[in-house]
């Protein structure tokens, strides 16, 4: 069943301003950026079959291959456009200046990519991994007919909920429960599990949410975003694949939860989120400045509260791929686990 945040999700696009690269225009004038809206749950080589009528006047012979760069840095492609805008623009840049290329492909730091149908089957691999990680099997993703097929991934190509929803739904993944969405952070929280709770959260069954985690660890500090450092090499971020394991009864599990079991390597009680939210935050020590600080966390374009129940963010803001794609920044003296 759709949600309203669903639809939102779906509905959301970020403003392009896309520039043709100087090396590759052979007019003049040189040809004037064009001007896109790219869906969030999309990628960016679906934009081709917009962007090479538009610059094909300009460009010069040889083989497209259509990659994008921004600030220098070459775009992942199978990465959904709003994952690279919420990572990349720590302050959103609106219309979003992006240079594209259909040529020289730097095949030392993008893997190859052969439009459509290299995004489409990154995409049904994607989905492949999340259906093992929920179900430990993948069979369900496997055996979908061609014609569902097809009609999955056109619905997102298309932005279409509506027919994605009712295609997704024959894989069988599963909608986790979202029993806490209405309450308030219980102040139990702060105490420690008895043993006759612990014995009983052993007994229910666990779930297993796939997770994306994009993470930038600096090493200054900043109160505004605008001041936020910004990264050229994709080696400074890490990127993590790693479930989130939870219980959809007992404990209230929230996204501050979620990241700490995602982020083992820091100490459970050392993950302070910012000032501005540990001082009115439940359960949620104040900065130390020894202490790893969580500086910004996006998901969706959203910057939610950390004390936000975990399975509304699962159901609502979760990728087409059932995956969730977080994005975090995060203080530190130094890397963790490095």
């Amino acid at each position: 069943m759709e949600t309203e945040a669903q639809k939102y999700v779906w509905d959301g696009a970020i403003p392009l301003q896309i520039h043709l690269h100087d090396s590759e225009v052979t007019t003049l004038p040189p040809p004037s950026p064009a001007l896109i809206l790219a869906p969030r749950i999309g990628y960016l080589p679906l934009l081709s079959s917009q962007l090479k009528p538009f610059f094909s006047d300009a460009l010069p012979p040889g083989v497209d291959t259509i990659w994008f760069e921004y600030k220098g840095l070459p775009l992942k492609w199978y990465i959904p456009t709003g994952v690279l805008f919420d990572l990349l623009c720590a302050e959103p840049e609106r219309p979003w200046n992006l240079t594209v290329h259909f040529r020289g492909y730097p095949g030392h730091i993008l893997i190859p990519c052969d439009g459509e149908d290299s995004v489409k089957w990154s995409y049904i691999n994607s989905l492949k991994e999340a259906a093992y990680i929920i179900h430990g099997s993948s069979k369900n993703v496997m055996n979908m007919s061609h014609p569902d097929q097809v009609e999955l991934w056109r619905s997102v190509m298309n932005g279409k909920l509506e027919t994605y929803n009712r295609i997704s739904s024959k894989l069988k993944l599963g909608i986790i429960g979202d029993e806490f969405s209405g309450k308030p952070n219980p102040s139990p929280l702060k105490g420690q599990q008895s043993v006759n709770e612990t014995e009983a959260t052993a007994a229910r069954k666990a779930s297993r949410v796939p997770v994306r985690l994009y993470l930038w660890i600096v090493d200054k500090d900043f109160d505004d975003l605008e001041e936020a450092p910004n990264f050229d090499r994709w080696d400074q971020v890490s990127y993590i694949n790693r479930p989130v394991e939870f219980y959809t009864e007992g404990k209230y599990f929230t996204l501050l939860d979620a990241v700490k079991s995602i982020l083992p390597e820091f100490h459970p009680g050392s993950l302070n989120t910012t000032k501005a939210e540990s001082k009115d935050e439940p359960g949620i020590e104040p900065e130390n400045e020894s202490h790893p600080v969580i500086k910004l966390l996006r998901i969706q374009g959203i910057e939610p509260k950390m004390e936000i129940p975990f399975s509304w963010v699962v159901n609502n803001l979760m990728n087409p791929d059932y995956f969730l794609h977080i994005c975090l920044y995060i203080k530190a003296p130094k890397p963790i686990g490095t």
